[in-house]
């Protein structure tokens, strides 16, 4: 075989049309080699003898798309100290952009015997390992355009690509649960009936199941657990893992910015599938163990603020590289629009402390390409001081947990949280605006993957995760859920009603509120996990959307349609700028006003009563302080929102002239139907009219007059 010298940028496996460059980086390494298996899985094995800066690399002509690799490290062996290089032990190229094959998860994967922890292993894991594996680049975007859609005009739709779309009806056998299916019309026109402008999708960076849950008999379904920040995961390719899950991944990419969606990636660059001390030598800990990851001060052991047994160590210049390269070449050669970072605290520890002025965020700032695109951190990890919901720096967006929370209280009826309710409900600027930050800097939810769906909270006061095998002690048991009077299943017609009115009512606050929202997927369609709030290894009918329970929720779904669509046509509801509470210039009105349902201002009284749970409030069309996109005053009308969280039917008086002589009701999470189209006129009002409103409700009223 001729091998040239190559280069040591870039790293990973890179071919040009002629043949492919290898570049791997270990300081640790003083030999390494470039191990190449053919069709019949012979290994050949090649010496990489150049070396740059800790780069090692080579160059085989001829070697082209489809040429399946690893490598094997010879260095120092001393897990006590932290080193761990094992040339026994197949490695997965960090820089991969495809795997092919599965991890059997045979004692050889490990470095240690399992009977003796303390005995190093040295059979060979390459007949046990999966294969990297070296991919065309050429791909034909055509007209491809990111949409670029603003973040106060974003509804986002968390979505699993398996979980979404396995038992759709309409996409064919071999495409469902694949980057095909979701690209399908069938899939594509359900989201753009719902009117969503990005799908943030679950992990699809290459991962592999735990071995604990593969003994067990369950999967990683949630994808939690990454191997490849280049490579797609190639169980969700319908056309198989040699390169072909790049380019059907593309593929989609494409069908969605045609159909105006863009594409979000939930990203995992806190911590890696390797685990603990106890885990298995993949990649990363068998080429530079003290370069990748964050070791305890007994160096045989890793500091773990993820919960899931290691911690990448993002103060390492290369460690840091490769994260920046990762996000790059998605936006770049995957062409998608964003990120959502788990775990993101993790990524701020310089040494202990979250820093919000870590290297990574400068990084991020100064980076031309990442800082161009969408940018959302779950602001939070598992160390000590790692929630750090609203600490973010200004070019973040943040999953808002608080949001969550308080959105769930008020809606059950907890004492005191009128207050949380309303800033929540007006974009949390008390947690974003000090910093510069705007309304859409909240990425607000009232349900995730992690967690209860919309139906169960509003069907069980307690998770039921039996099915994890974990005795039911897994999952949160801070829900902030109700059942609305029974415990799961029930024929029960008043349950039954109270609790599709509570689900209108969580997704009408959730549309209305200022900041970004996000839906989880299924939601419009009542997907239950029968109680499981914790369904990360549940690849089965408990995780998967079930599509049969779309016509029995068919009005559901219409009406998150709807509630999309008034959001989109009314900027009132999607400001730039916080509200400021006070009246607008050449009116005496406020642009957003908090009245009770006597239609008088609610006062510090109302506000500090626990038992508040009724009110109403007035947006200004008029008092948008920010312009449209050619420069223009905007206007948009006003409304009046009635909301009765109590279990009592509230009369509310409407406000005097001042606000509006004459409404009319838009929306009615008591009557679903109001305000759709039809010969039916919409009921109307006058000023301090009377108007009931059913226990556990809100209408929405715009001005007329």
């Amino acid at each position: 075989m001729e091998v040239w010298p190559g280069d040591a940028y870039p790293l990973g496996a890179t071919f040009n049309g002629a043949g492919t460059n290898f570049a791997l980086f270990s300081e640790l390494a003083h030999r390494v080699e470039l191990c190449l298996f053919d069709d019949e899985d012979v290994e050949q094995r090649v010496d990489l003898t150049e070396v740059d800066g800790s780069i090692w690399h080579c160059y085989l002509p001829g070697a082209g798309s489809g040429q399946r690799y690893g490598f094997r490290v010879h260095g120092p062996h001393d897990p006590a100290a932290g080193l761990r290089c094992n040339p026994a032990k197949l490695l997965l190229d960090p820089y991969g952009k495809a795997f092919d094959g599965p991890v059997d998860w045979d004692e050889s994967l490990f470095d240690y015997r399992w009977a003796e922890p303390w005995h190093r292993n040295d059979d060979d894991s390459a007949p046990h390992q999966t294969r990297a594996v070296v991919i065309s680049p050429f791909f034909d975007w055509g007209n491809d355009r990111p949409p670029r859609t603003r973040y106060s005009e974003s509804v986002i739709y968390e979505a699993h690509v398996r979980g979404l779309t396995v038992l759709h009806p309409e996409v064919p056998p071999a495409l469902r649960g694949t980057y095909a299916g979701l690209a399908h019309p069938a899939v594509v026109e359900h989201l753009q009936r719902l009117g969503v402008t990005a799908v943030e999708l679950m992990p699809v960076h290459q991962f592999f199941d735990d071995h604990h849950l593969v003994q067990a008999g369950r999967a990683n379904y949630w994808g939690y657990n990454t191997v490849g920040y280049f490579a797609p995961h190639h169980r969700y390719a319908a056309r198989g893992g040699r390169g072909n899950q790049v380019t059907e991944f593309k593929a989609m990419v494409r069908t969605l910015h045609e159909a105006g969606i863009e594409v979000i990636l939930d990203v995992v660059y806190n911590h890696t599938a390797e685990g603990n001390h106890l885990g298995p030598t993949l990649a990363f800990r068998g080429i530079d163990n003290h370069s990748y990851y964050r070791l305890a001060d007994d160096r045989r052991y890793y500091a773990d603020y993820t919960g899931t047994g290691n911690t990448l160590n993002v103060r390492h210049p290369h460690t840091l590289q490769m994260i920046m390269d990762s996000l790059r070449y998605w936006v770049l050669d995957m062409h998608v629009d964003g990120f959502r970072f788990d775990l993101a605290a993790a990524l701020a520890r310089e040494f202990y402390e979250v820093d919000r002025l870590a290297a990574f965020f400068d990084l991020v700032q100064q980076d031309p390409v990442v800082s161009q695109v969408k940018l959302i951190a779950e602001p939070w990890d598992l160390g000590e001081g790692g929630y750090q919901v609203g600490n973010f720096p200004p070019l973040w967006t943040e999953w808002n947990g608080r949001y969550r929370d308080a959105v769930r209280d008020f809606w059950r009826g907890t004492p005191g949280t009128v207050g949380e309710f309303a800033s929540r409900l007006t974009g949390s600027s008390d947690m974003y605006e000090s910093s510069g930050r705007r309304p859409y800097a909240s990425i607000n939810f009232v349900t995730a993957h992690d967690g209860f769906t919309l139906h169960d909270l509003v069907s069980y006061n307690g998770k039921q995760n039996a099915a994890n095998g974990e005795d039911n002690r897994d999952g949160t048991d801070d829900n902030r859920s109700w059942n609305c009077g029974a415990e799961g299943p029930t024929d029960d017609p008043a349950v039954q009603e109270l609790r599709e009115r509570q689900k209108r009512n969580l997704l009408t606050t959730l549309f209305l509120s200022q900041g970004v929202p996000m839906l989880l997927h299924g939601d419009e369609l009542g997907r239950t996990q029968g109680g499981n709030n914790n369904a990360y290894c549940q690849d089965n009918g408990i995780s998967w959307v079930d599509w049969k329970r779309a016509a029995t929720f068919g009005s559901l779904t219409d009406f998150t349609a709807r509630l999309v669509r008034l959001r989109r046509e009314h900027p009132v509801f999607r400001r730039r700028r916080f509200f400021q509470g006070r009246p607008v210039r050449g009116t005496s009105l406020e642009d957003l006003a908090w009245l009770t349902p006597a239609g008088l201002p609610m006062n510090e009284g109302h506000w500090t009563n626990g038992g508040t749970h009724a009110l109403a409030i007035f947006y200004n069309g008029d008092g948008i302080p920010e312009p449209d996109r050619h420069g223009r005053k905007l206007r948009d009308d006003s409304f009046l929102l009635l909301v009765n969280a109590t279990s009592d039917v509230v009369a509310f008086t409407l406000p005097g002239p001042a606000y509006g002589a004459g409404w009319t009701s838009v929306l009615d999470t008591a009557d679903p139907q109001r305000g759709t189209p039809g010969p039916v006129v919409p009921p109307a009002a006058r000023a301090r009219a009377t108007l009931h409103v059913t226990a556990h409700s809100q209408q929405l009223l715009m001005r007329t007059a």
